[in-house]
């Protein structure tokens, strides 16, 4: 523990053991209200440190053709940005959290399901929540802005964690049938059939949906997502068992990230094209070619014992991920050193060459299969994308009758993690007071697969079909992961306080497995120091009222995709480190709740992807896309605000702002000691109002985002924007013999449709997300 965190967890205990009296310690609950409208008390656990969860409000100001990670963007300090309002390109998904980055070059954010690890967030093996659950099948999410528990698993959370849960089965036989559309030709249709009691206390529901859109900018992507999950909760004497299951298929089509000045000179476009020109150069940017494929299997069963002093649980868990990133290179490359007067290899259906290297590349040929070159001193006319080709990649640089070739490259994604946790809970008194010791252990084994190849577009002058053999399988690899953490915390309730104290620690090791060069091997261990965190909670005077202050070390561990880069100088790479600071004051009533949080977090060895694209165009050569390199750290400071008001039976006021200061410390590679966190905003404010009455709903939210830096030189200025989202519906009880109920909702996402920069990584932005409307039925049997 650093000096400086000593004292900030000094002045914070003393700040909240120097408040008087006190009243019960429990865990803030939603308090039971009489009145039509719902609770939306955001205020999170009694816990020493910054947490909230969503609102059913929150999921009602998205649609159900929204993903489960937009329904948190409402709570202080997050910020949620995707290519469009559904969600559906995992490649343009960021969150921001502190200055923390969930993103294409970083991930800092822990992800749990049901408290279970996510397995990484990265777009290479990764998978967001959104992979695991239905928006329909989410309960609640619960949000620790910085410290987290000390149980949570995850080993990237340096800057908070996200738990998303799912919803419990009910206790009565019923079904649930929800139909949705809206813009951009969005249609999902989705089933929960509840079970009832199977068999003594068990209880399940089983649920399926499916649902297709496309892009909002040349609306010609195929947009498709298949999603089959279920769960079970049974009692058998002492012991609770609960089960779940996920089967998640998806076809995605990308946003393409744009600098400022192509923002600025046409705010409607990220240059991707939506219609096959027949010319290699220009259709690497054919919107179809640029898609992401992934199917995840999950799965976990736990099981739960207590008695009056004691409690044990467990789980086991088992998931596959696997699936594939698409590009359209604007060649075919040279591979094989066919020799004189030989036509290239490359080009004839069947001949796959595995590893080696490049050795040029094929832009033309002749109707024989022989490369062209460009006639001598022609000009190329070809303007975009990227700034313009040279003659190579220009038709009117050859002869009539040059054949255009390029290539369809796939990146194959394969990941198997199998995983277990085990918790205790021993509570006893000490000197009449409660004392509660915990602990437990995480221990995961994964195995993740990473293949590239390479296929011959089978005609480039009329589509992107490809010829399903390769022509190189440019590499293949495993990795290789054992990750074990290990924990263990005591709590001691004195009545007017309860203080904890914690440690935990993490035993990660990697490898890297080269199935073409048996010589290309390496490993390295990620483990952390001994990590410890602590905290109080003092309740104060005012009934509801309680301070609280506290302190985490937090670590993640380097990641396997490390590995794969030959740039990144395994020696130099550290794990990410940070230490944080909680302190604030929390109160919770039947009509107000409210929350201030004041955070200091010191962040070292912050490691950043280099990635291989941006608005100058792209490196599809590069083996091992990029490099990743510690640059220095991040220092972050500020403070977070919510309140929830029920004004009156029917009306309800939400708001939360934040104001965050992220800087580069230690500065080094374009990172600029003193610079801002580029994506990080200063400010964010958010206001909603939520009315009911009778079996009518209506509500609005909007969320005002402060300029963001796009580059860490911080030349680049994404401006401030405000959002609007809206919904009405109406709820109609027994409408007809045989349904229970029937639920009619509209929804509008960017109502005023605000025209700005949205998500931010590798010092590039994607487009915000366009006014877009949805409708929903549901009805329930």
């Amino acid at each position: 523990m650093k000096t400086t965190a000593k004292t900030h967890l000094a002045l914070c205990v003393a700040m909240a053991i120097g408040s008087q009296s006190f009243i019960s310690s429990a865990n803030a609950q939603e308090t039971p209200n009489d009145a039509a409208i719902e609770e939306i008390t955001v205020v999170g656990k009694s816990v020493s440190y910054a947490n909230n969860q969503t609102s059913d409000e929150m999921a009602k100001q998205q649609s159900s053709l929204t993903s489960a990670l937009a329904v948190i963007d409402n709570l202080p300090g997050v910020l949620i940005n995707e290519g469009d309002t559904f969600g559906s390109d995992d490649w343009s998904t960021t969150v921001s959290i502190r200055g923390f980055q969930l993103s294409l070059d970083e991930q800092q954010i822990g992800i749990t399901i049901d408290g279970i690890a996510n397995g990484n967030s990265n777009y290479g093996g990764g998978a967001k929540a959104n992979r695991y659950i239905d928006t329909e099948n989410l309960a609640k999410v619960e949000v620790s802005q910085g410290t987290g528990d000390i149980a949570s698993r995850s080993n990237e959370a340096l800057g908070g964690t996200l738990n998303f849960t799912t919803v419990d089965p009910g206790v009565e036989e019923s079904m649930l049938i929800s139909i949705s559309g809206g813009s951009f030709d969005a249609q999902k249709y989705f089933l929960r059939y509840e079970t009832g009691e199977i068999a003594k206390d068990t209880y399940a529901w089983v649920s399926v949906s499916s649902s297709e859109n496309t892009d909002w900018i040349t609306q010609t992507a195929e947009n498709e997502h298949d999603h089959l999950a279920g769960k079970f909760i049974s009692m058998i004497n002492n012991v609770e068992i609960e089960g779940y299951f996920s089967w998640d298929d998806v076809h995605e089509a990308n946003y393409q990230r744009i600098s400022l000045a192509q923002f600025e000179q046409n705010p409607d476009s990220d240059r991707l094209n939506g219609e096959w020109t027949g010319i290699p150069y220009v259709d690497q940017v054919y919107r179809q070619g640029w898609a992401t494929l992934r199917e995840n299997l999950f799965a976990y069963l736990k099981a739960d014992y207590a008695t009056d002093n004691f409690e044990i649980s467990g789980n086991v868990y088992y998931h596959d991920n696997e699936g594939r990133g698409d590009w359209v290179p604007p060649y075919v490359v040279d591979v094989s050193a066919d020799g004189d007067g030989v036509a290239h290899s490359e080009l004839v259906s069947g001949n796959t060459v595995y590893g080696g290297s490049a050795l040029g590349q094929l832009y033309y040929v002749d109707s024989s299969g022989f490369a062209l070159s460009p006639t001598d001193g022609c000009t190329s006319s070809i303007t975009a994308p990227y700034g313009g080709a040279g003659p190579e990649y220009d038709p009117t640089c050859y002869a009539q009758g040059a054949v255009p070739v390029g290539s369809y490259r796939h990146t194959h994604y394969q990941k198997e993690r199998f995983g277990f946790d085990a918790d205790f809970a021993w509570y006893t008194q000490i000197n009449d007071m409660d004392n509660t010791l915990r602990g437990g252990i995480w221990y995961e084994d994964y195995n993740r697969e990473e293949s590239r190849d390479w296929h011959k577009i089978i005609d480039s002058r009329s589509g992107v079909e490809f010829d399903h053999t390769p022509y190189w399988v440019q590499y293949s690899r495993e990795f290789p992961v054992e990750t074990m953490m290990l924990y263990a915390e005591d709590e001691l309730d004195m009545g007017w306080a309860s203080v904890r104290l914690g440690v935990k620690r993490f035993y990660v090791d990697l490898e890297r497995q080269d199935n073409f060069d048996q010589s290309n091997t390496a490993e390295m261990n990620s483990d952390s120091d001994t990590l410890f965190s602590g905290g109080v909670v003092v309740q104060m005077p005012i009934d509801g009222l309680e301070a609280f202050a506290g302190y985490a070390e937090n670590f993640a561990a380097i990641k396997d995709t490390v590995l794969e880069r030959d740039a990144s100088t395994l020696t130099q790479v550290e794990p990410e480190t940070a230490e944080n600071v909680d302190v604030g004051l929390r109160y919770v009533s039947r009509d107000f709740n409210a929350s201030l949080t004041y955070y200091n977090i010191k962040f070292d060895n912050r490691l950043t992807f280099i990635a291989p694209d941006s608005p100058d165009g792209i490196d599809f050569l590069i083996g091992t896309n990029g490099s990743y390199v510690n640059v220095g750290g991040i220092e972050s400071s500020g403070f977070e605000a919510s309140l929830s008001f029920n004004v009156t039976d029917s009306l309800a006021l939400y708001g939360s702002f934040t104001y965050n200061d992220s800087e580069y410390t230690d500065g080094s590679i374009d990172f600029p000691e003193g610079n801002t966190v580029f994506g990080s905003p200063e400010n964010m404010a958010v206001v909603s109002a939520d009315w009911t009455r009778g079996n009518y709903f209506i509500g609005a939210s909007t969320k005002w985002v402060d300029d963001r830096f796009i580059d860490a030189a911080n030349t680049q200025v994404a401006e401030a924007y405000l959002v609007t989202d809206f919904y009405a519906g109406v709820s109609l009880e027994a409408p007809v013999q045989g349904i229970e109920a029937v639920d009619l909702r509209f929804t509008v996402n960017n109502m005023f449709d605000e025209s700005y920069l949205g998500g931010i990584a590798g010092q590039s932005a994607w487009i915000g997300a366009p006014r877009t409307a949805a409708f929903n039925v549901q009805a329930r049997f």
